[in-house]
């Protein structure tokens, strides 16, 4: 009688995808600064698929992206690196470090030479255990 309501369940289909799609899609993920599961968002895909599917091509199971040919996307070049010296300041800092403590009832006032920074530091440490 009700059995014209009830619907046989459809059978689970696997998605495809086509290897130049993956291809692009792993290629993006190789970029430098690249988060896997913003790829993976903005193509719609699962990112635990799209992590096998860059491990697989690290462990040599699928083709790797080539650098310049059509199946790479188009991305900015990686950075590079320019080495950088500091020079440390060569004059004495002036002026002082105040320095004011209160405890229970009494308040102490410490002023130090600014240029002996350090030891006031370690004199801190001591007084403030």
């Amino acid at each position: 009688m009700y059995a014209n309501l009830v619907k046989a369940p459809r059978g689970r289909h696997r998605r495809t995808y086509p290897d130049d799609f993956k291809t692009q899609v792993v290629a993006a993920c190789l970029q430098p600064g690249v988060s896997m599961a913003a790829v993976a968002l903005a193509n719609g895909l699962n990112a635990n698929l799209l992590r096998r599917w860059v491990k697989e091509v690290r462990g040599g199971g699928m083709p790797a992206p080539t650098a310049g040919g059509k199946d790479a996307p188009a991305g900015p070049a990686p950075p590079t690196l320019v080495p950088v010296t500091v020079a440390l300041p060569e004059e004495v800092p002036s002026g002082e470090i105040k320095i004011e403590i209160h405890r229970a009832q009494a308040v102490f006032q410490i002023s130090w030479p600014a240029a002996e920074s350090a030891s006031c530091a370690r004199w801190l440490r001591e007084v403030l255990r």
